[in-house]
């Protein structure tokens, strides 16, 4: 269900990685779009994608939701790492970030994630109390 609190983490998740696969888009000198994102991030952003929303629709099924949750954090934390083994094998001196702001955008869905995670492990926690009282 949309209105459950772990469903706007989800959502606020999706949100920060669609906007990550967005700003990797540029406008090329011949006025069509090419990527700046490499293709290995490219790829885990789509998965990354396609498994937040297949949770977010696992609402009914808490455990498999915390699962994929947590692959999501997982591959967050690759695309971080694949984002600093870029950013330090660049040669030069760069004294800002060449992406911006996308830096902190895997960080902050990984954020969301946890968030939600620690929402369905209460939903779990109430729904095992209650069957104890039956």
């Amino acid at each position: 269900m949309i209105q459950r609190v772990q469903s706007l983490y989800l959502l606020g998740a999706l949100l920060a990685n669609v906007a990550y696969y967005f700003m990797g888009q540029t406008n090329g000198a011949s006025g069509q779009n090419q990527w700046s994102l490499d293709s290995v991030e490219v790829t885990l952003e789509m998965v990354l994608m396609v498994l937040i929303v297949w949770s977010i629709f696992k609402f009914k099924q808490r455990l498999h939701q915390f699962v994929l949750n947590r692959l999501s954090i997982i591959l967050n934390f690759v695309l971080v790492g694949v984002f600093a083994y870029q950013s330090l094998s660049l040669p030069g001196e760069a004294s800002a970030s060449q992406k911006g702001i996308g830096v902190v955008l895997p960080i902050i869905s990984i954020v969301f994630l946890v968030l939600a995670n620690k929402a369905i492990k209460r939903d779990e926690d109430l729904v095992k109390s209650v069957d104890r009282l039956r």
